[in-house]
């Protein structure tokens, strides 16, 4: 839907965004910036709330979502918003844009990754341009080299093993792990065996504090 569609009484019918950041400051300055630029703005926190929001007030014609939030432990869970905006655009929202993780939010369905530093008379710009069909990509990001741009050993993971490390790292244990994943227990065990062998981690715990300091 874009700005310039006329409701039924002929008026202009704004675009509705639903931003989800779990940061006050940052949601509420966006926001506002938003709403100057002609966007209804609705808000959530976590992930559950943009889950509420979608199925009481949805679809909304775009979501900007946080990539980093208290309920989210990585792309497999912000990934589950995709299907509740009812094929509407899903934009990451972060102060990350490592290519490895751009690449895998694209193959996951995402419709861009907008870096928390772009300047503000950037974002509603490329907010439209998402609208209008595009991926909206920081500029100069360079996917040919996604695996690069990670530290030491991480850049030798499978995108499962990343998955599973971030599980970890959220302190979750295998039986949920192989739910969220839907695989089976063996498989994780599987995994977990690979990420400690390739990050020279001693057990599970080593592992997760590599992945803190890596910011994975």
């Amino acid at each position: 839907m874009q700005q310039d569609e006329q409701g039924p009484q002929g008026e202009a019918t704004p675009t509705r965004l639903l931003l989800v950041d779990d940061h006050a400051l940052v949601r509420d300055l966006v926001a506002a910036h938003l709403s100057a630029q002609g966007f209804a703005i609705d808000t959530a926190a976590t992930l559950a709330e943009a889950r509420a929001a979608l199925a009481g007030s949805g679809p909304y014609d775009l979501v900007l979502l946080d990539f980093v939030l208290p309920d989210c432990t990585g792309l497999t869970d912000s990934a589950t918003l995709i299907p509740l905006a009812q094929e509407r655009p899903v934009v990451l929202f972060s102060g990350l844009a490592k290519a490895a993780t751009v690449a895998e939010a694209l193959e996951k369905g995402f419709s861009g990754f907008i870096p928390k530093s772009t300047a503000a008379q950037i974002l509603a710009q490329a907010l439209r341009q998402v609208l209008a069909g595009e991926v909206w990509l920081p500029e100069g990001l360079d996917l040919s080299r996604r695996g690069s741009d990670l530290p030491g050993p991480l850049a030798s993971l499978t995108r499962r093993e990343r998955e599973v490390l971030r599980a970890i790292r959220a302190g979750k244990l295998n039986k949920e792990i192989a739910g969220d994943l839907n695989i089976s227990e063996v498989t994780v065990k599987m995994h977990v065996r690979a990420v400690c062998q390739k990050l020279g981690a001693r057990n599970r715990t080593q592992a997760a504090l590599f992945a803190a300091d890596a910011m994975l």
